[in-house]
């Protein structure tokens, strides 16, 4: 584990402390619960006899690994994946629970590293003078449009 530099909206710096050497978030294991059941689909009757599909569950309000900045980050851009403070990764794609394990893995892995990224501030730009002539000459076209029907119909 080592720490990575990363400057958040308030021109302040945040230190993403689950960084693993290739680059990967790495959230500690003792965190995550699993729990397995019978996956379904095709596999013939390996399906009906072992436990393949994962479920990964990971509390965000528990979790040691974020600092609360990135926590909060994470809570507002997962709001819609979030269950009382808790997210849940199901993985059945592969026949074997082990690839299952791993996949449900990298796939939270990937979705808390993409929402702790802190947004990009935005910088302010102003219309430039081509485009708001433009503009205001197709607010006289149309006003002219308009104008032109208030005649009688006569």
């Amino acid at each position: 584990m080592w720490q990575q530099k990363c400057h958040t909206q308030g021109g302040s710096t945040a230190y993403l402390r689950t960084m693993s050497r290739d680059g990967r978030l790495s959230l500690p294991e003792s965190e995550m619960t699993w729990r397995f059941s019978r996956s379904s689909g095709a596999g013939g009757q390996h399906v009906n006899t072992t436990d393949t599909r994962v479920e990964l569950i990971w509390s965000l309000t528990d979790t040691t690994a974020l600092s609360p900045t990135q926590k909060e980050l994470v809570a507002q851009r997962l709001s819609n994946r979030m269950v009382d403070g808790t997210i849940v990764v199901v993985s059945s794609q592969y026949r074997s629970q082990h690839r299952n394990r791993e996949a449900a893995r990298v796939r939270l892995e990937d979705l808390v590293s993409h929402a702790i990224i802190p947004p990009k501030p935005r910088r302010a730009t102003r219309p430039s003078r081509g485009s708001v002539q433009r503009r205001i000459d197709a607010k006289k076209r149309r006003s002219s449009l308009k104008q032109g029907r208030t005649g009688s119909w006569e």
